[in-house]
């Protein structure tokens, strides 16, 4: 874009400067296949090995239980329906406002109980459902950016195992106490696409839910992409040294967004306004829809999301704002980069009242 902003960062972070530093120094030395004994393989093995022990810091895990899958998704089904083969026996619980990639892989697995949310996206902290076999709940809402309770959750789950999706939130705050198994996502915080992270801790009941290669000492089976699994390891962990300088900073500027929205007319900004994601937030424009307001922003140089809305690919409005009771149209999700400035936020602001304000016009005269 010649002018504006990028501010889809809940959708993909531009690449990291040292995940791409990293990429392009690994490109020569992990080729090779990391289960060969030959010195390329072993070259491969080091770098491989090095990038779970780095993520395991960042992450606060240890390195066993770190595992590098195909994408985000991926990891969420490993994760998720690896648990729900470990226990055997009871059907997936979940909150309502889960990633479609959950509530996919429980529809594959045989149903679930659908546990529903409050009016900021926040599930109830109570015992699972009777005959429950795991209890899947995000770390924080990928729309409005709401922390959900997770270690208050697996307090009182009489010893159901959770799992914790946490893709939308690792890197940028620590990951939730309570949790069994974990994925997330290495484009999220700045990694290259094509890298999911999953974390299974030491002694869950997991049993691998697919079938699997040879590769069976591996919870995810395949050829890993060593040299991007470095790089998402790099982006990890040079996000997390400035994680308190940048949360600062994103906090103090969607803070004057949720403000300067609010002054709007008919606008409902979402989501919780302080336990929260610190670089999203979600408002709803009444009278609107998402598309129109995602397309003009894009054609005045702001890239941003709608995070109701009607997709191009199932035309169904987002059940997670279905599920909090908010407007599912007219909705515009907005996420910084670690570099969005306040110039950048200043010249969306500035064009947004009359932006709205046209388009309510518009439609009136329809």
């Amino acid at each position: 874009m010649t002018s504006g902003a990028y501010l889809d960062a809940a959708s993909s972070e531009p690449l990291h400067p040292a995940a791409r530093e990293a990429l392009l120094a690994a490109l020569d030395q992990g080729y090779a296949d990391p289960r060969r004994l030959h010195r390329a393989g072993r070259s491969a093995r080091l770098l491989l090995d090095n990038a779970r022990a780095v993520v395991a810091e960042a992450l606060d895990v240890r390195p066993d239980e770190v595992s590098f899958t195909a994408s985000g998704t991926a990891a969420v089904h490993l994760g998720l329906l690896g648990l729900h083969r470990g226990a055997r026996e009871g059907r997936i619980a979940h909150t309502a406002v889960e990633h479609s990639a959950v509530l996919h892989a429980a529809q594959w697995a045989g149903g679930a109980a659908e546990l529903p949310v409050d009016r900021f996206g926040r599930v109830e902290v109570a015992p699972p459902p009777r005959g429950t076999s795991v209890l899947a709940v995000q770390a924080a809402n990928h729309e409005v950016g709401t922390l959900q309770p997770v270690a208050e959750l697996a307090a009182v789950a009489d010893g159901v195992p959770l799992f914790t999706d946490a893709c939308a939130s690792a890197g940028r705050l620590p990951l939730p106490d309570g949790w069994s198994a974990a994925a997330a996502s290495a484009h999220k915080w700045g990694g290259p696409a094509g890298v999911g992270v999953l974390l299974v801790r030491k002694g869950a009941r997991w049993r691998h839910p697919f079938p699997v290669d040879e590769r069976i000492d591996e919870r995810a089976p395949g050829f890993e992409n060593v040299p991007a699994a470095l790089a998402a390891a790099a982006a990890l962990q040079a996000v997390v040294a400035d994680r308190d300088e940048v949360d600062a900073r994103q906090r103090r500027l969607i803070e004057r967004v949720r403000r300067a929205v609010a002054l709007i007319p008919d606008v409902d900004v979402v989501g919780d306004p302080v336990d929260r994601l610190p670089h999203l937030v979600t408002f709803s424009c009444l009278y609107l829809d998402g598309e129109s307001l995602v397309t003009e922003l894009d054609r005045l140089g702001f890239g941003v999301a709608s995070g109701s809305a009607c997709t191009a690919s199932t035309l169904t409005p987002s059940h997670v704002l279905a599920a909090m009771g908010a407007l599912t149209h007219g909705n515009v999700r907005l996420s910084l980069t670690r570099d969005t400035s306040e110039a950048d936020v200043d010249g969306f602001l500035a064009v947004l009242p009359a932006l709205v304000e046209r388009l309510r016009a518009e439609v009136a005269h329809r």
